[in-house]
């Protein structure tokens, strides 16, 4: 049985970024309620090198859209990163999910042999196939920012677990 690309991509990206959605809804409570500035949650940051939570969100959206557009043959959105708050995040989230859910499943499918290019300069990679690029550059980025704008939560106190970031699938 071959891998299909449009099921290792969309239905994720729909499950985790669904999940990150609600865990802003959660963090916009949680900021509410102990009557914390939402820009100290926006802005943290689990180290000083590494991005705080509005671009972990912003980055995640962007791996997303990005890796479905690739796959599917079609031009990568381009998002300003305008968003300031847990609302304008939201809607980035949202933005992205419809984007993904226009590309047609096969044109994803096809993506398995699509050569593949991300990148500019010396930060350039190419891969000979979607398959590759999937499954070793785009996933593990995609839930390397989603992961840290949860623990990025988590660490600031919002009663957040596995569930949570799982979501429903």
């Amino acid at each position: 049985m071959s891998l299909s690309m449009y099921s290792a991509s969309v239905p994720v990206f729909r499950q985790v970024l669904g999940s990150l959605s609600a865990i802003l809804d959660k963090a916009e409570s949680h900021a509410d309620l102990k009557k914390i500035e939402p820009q100290a949650l926006l802005q943290a940051r689990l180290f000083p090198d590494m991005f705080p939570l509005l671009r972990q969100v912003q980055v995640a959206a962007d791996f997303a859209k990005g890796t479905v557009a690739r796959l599917g043959g079609v031009e990568v959105p381009r998002y300003e990163d305008v968003e300031t708050d847990f609302a304008g995040l939201r809607e980035r989230i949202g933005k992205t999910l419809a984007f993904i859910d226009s590309v047609p499943r096969d044109a994803i499918e096809a993506g398995a042999g699509r050569e593949i290019t991300v990148g500019t300069g010396a930060n350039q990679r190419q891969f000979s196939s979607g398959q590759p690029y999937l499954l070793h550059y785009a996933l593990p980025n995609f839930y390397f920012h989603a992961t840290t704008a949860y623990d990025i939560l988590r660490h600031n106190g919002l009663e957040i677990g596995k569930r949570d970031f799982i979501g429903s699938f």
